[in-house]
């Protein structure tokens, strides 16, 4: 899960930065922040899930 979600993250960001600049570059600044908020929402739903599972294992580890 480690690294996999980290390449994931990367990924995401690289593609929102393309997509940013391809916008930008044609006169559409609106939509380009708008994908660019559509990209934080994104890692950050990837990042909660991540937080839940994460205290979920805390959680089981503290029931013993």
């Amino acid at each position: 899960m480690g690294v996999s979600v980290i390449f994931k993250i990367a990924a995401i960001g690289i593609c929102i930065a393309l997509l940013n600049q391809l916008l930008i570059k044609s006169g559409k600044e609106e939509m380009a922040m708008m994908t660019t908020l559509a990209g934080v929402i994104i890692v950050l739903a990837i990042i909660v899930k991540m937080l839940m599972e994460f205290f979920d294992t805390i959680k089981v580890f503290m029931e013993f």
